[in-house]
């Protein structure tokens, strides 16, 4: 296993990105549940236990503008086939700070390992808790090379009225102290985007996540 996407995410915690000179890093998988896509500005980030030779081809043939081969859907498709995995979408990678003392939103934790939000973010990440309040649900647990990640759903007659910024704000009380909390958005889902960016939030980059079944 490879630590180097974990110093990588580490990096853009702090603000810091590789270089934009229009190259591609590919580097190990963190785990073997975990390969994908990282695109910051004009730098991709390949993760897969692939060989490199096989990704820097087939971005090299891939048509169109060479800063956004990695993210292109003739690219991602040879990578699926490659490695047998699959794909949902490619996703706006957004980053906040830990926030000091308890949320506010008031919450009550949901421990059935069958609830449906909690089986399904098993599949993605470890450590996994799931709070619920009145209107929305609240998702933490560990993700990509280990990273803090949250997730949120709030109920359609509950919409429009704050609740999604508090709970992704709660999100950030409920990492330990000096820790980072990531988030994963639809670009297409400006509602999600603009939820998570008034919640402190900011953006870093895009993601295509390789799942493996």
């Amino acid at each position: 296993m490879s630590d180097a996407l974990a110093r990588i995410l580490a990096a853009a915690e702090r603000g810091e990105f590789p270089p934009p000179d229009g190259r591609t890093t590919v580097i190990p998988q963190p785990n073997p549940r975990d390969a994908g896509v990282l695109a910051f500005t004009a730098h991709s980030v390949v993760f897969t236990d692939e060989d490199p030779e096989w990704v820097r081809a087939a971005l090299a043939a891939t048509a169109g503008d060479p800063l956004a081969a990695s993210m292109n859907p003739g690219f991602l498709s040879k990578l699926m086939t490659r490695t047998g995995r699959s794909m949902n979408t490619i996703d706006l990678l957004t980053v906040a700070p830990s926030r000091a003392g308890s949320p506010e939103l008031p919450l009550r934790e949901i421990k059935d390992p069958e609830h449906p939000r909690v089986a399904r973010a098993h599949k993605f990440r470890d450590d996994v808790r799931v709070w619920a309040t009145d209107g929305g649900v609240l998702l933490l647990g560990r993700g990509v090379a280990d990273r803090w990640e949250a997730a949120i759903e709030v109920e359609l007659p509950s919409r429009g009225a704050g609740l999604g910024v508090r709970l992704a704000d709660a999100a950030r009380h409920l990492v330990p102290d000096g820790a980072y909390v990531w988030a994963q958005q639809s670009p297409g889902n400006a509602r999600s985007v603009r939820t998570f960016q008034q919640a402190g939030f900011r953006p870093v980059g895009s993601e295509a996540l390789l799942t493996a079944g």
